[in-house]
């Protein structure tokens, strides 16, 4: 994944460096706002390559390991670009939201990459962005706070996209075992996405992502140490340490930075559009790069997916997405 609630736990924007920046530099045209919009639809196409990598790695490394060294390396990277926010801003409120923010996150990213051991990159991809359908619905559940019509909508378009993948099963009608897991590490994601409104506001973006990285990475080494055998990293292939660059200076920290930049001067409905698209990515790489056969019900099944979420982000109506775009 890509990675679906990384990308949520950094939402608020660098205010204080791009405030710095500016005072240094002096009074300078903003760039137009395509130039955002590209940056944004750069972050999904990295996010949509990172299925096709991760499965890649599978053949060299156990699934949660996987994840384990993603982490510890994605932490090392942050501390060593956001040392100085750390020293200014990390006090035990921030420890407390990144702690409360990253656990969902560290297990949802522990399932989605088991769940990937088992399918394809593509359907673990668009099975995994089911997750925006489904916070409306908890956020009502734990903030009270009652989905619109265009949720329910879109939960049904979600369901039949989901049941158009089980009618392309190669075993016959059903979802695989696989798939099963990467819809269980969705709802995970979407929790990560409520604790992030809850908690993730009132505190430094980056500090807070900086500690869901580093619970991650000693959660995620913690469960792999019990559950797999300690892989021969001596044995690993440069093959493989380039897939890792890719997924650790790619998807965790490059397009995490550029959707922080974007999110300031694109609308949040186009913004989560845009990113959504990292699953019509996932399917494309996964085609091209891995051999992904996509059958008539597949891809009726990815077009209901994605219709879904589009829904759930624009609403219904011209008044809807009216309110998308404040």
């Amino acid at each position: 994944m890509s990675s679906e609630a990384l990308r949520e736990g950094a939402q608020e924007p660098l205010r204080e460096a791009t405030a710095e920046g500016t005072a240094t530099a002096g009074v300078r045209r903003e760039p137009p706002v395509w130039v955002f919009e590209l940056g944004l639809l750069l972050a999904a196409v990295i996010w949509g390559g990172a299925f096709v990598v991760l499965k890649d790695t599978l053949d060299a490394m156990t699934p949660i390991w996987i994840i384990a060294v993603r982490f510890c390396l994605a932490t090392l990277v942050m501390v060593a670009i956001f040392h100085r926010r750390l020293a200014r801003y990390l006090d035990a409120s921030h420890v407390l939201a990144g702690v409360v923010i990253g656990l969902p996150e560290a297990i949802a990213f522990i399932i989605q990459n088991v769940g990937l051991s088992g399918t394809t990159p593509g359907r673990n991809a668009f099975l995994t962005a089911t997750y925006c359908v489904m916070v409306p619905f908890l956020n009502w559940a734990f903030l009270r706070r009652r989905p619109g019509a265009n949720s329910v909508v879109a939960a049904l378009l979600c369901l039949t996209g989901v049941g158009f993948l089980a009618l392309s099963s190669e075993r016959g009608f059903g979802l695989g075992l696989g798939d099963v897991v990467t819809l269980v590490s969705s709802l995970f994601f979407a929790l990560n996405i409520v604790a992030v409104g809850r908690f993730g506001r009132a505190h430094d973006a980056m500090v807070i992502t900086t500690v869901m990285f580093a619970l991650a990475a000693v959660l995620c080494t913690a469960v792999a140490l019990v559950a797999e055998p300690v892989p021969d990293f001596a044995a690993l292939t440069p093959r493989f340490w380039g897939c890792m660059a890719y997924v650790v200076l790619g998807s965790t920290v490059t397009a995490l930075l550029l959707q922080n930049v974007g999110q300031r001067h694109v609308p949040p409905a186009q913004a989560a559009l845009l990113l959504s698209l990292e699953s019509v990515f996932a399917v494309l790489f996964s085609i091209v790069f891995y051999g992904e056969k996509v059958t008539p019900p597949l891809m009726a099944g990815f077009v209901l997916i994605f219709v879904a979420i589009t829904v759930s982000q624009f609403g219904l109506g011209p008044l809807a997405r009216a309110k998308a775009r404040d």
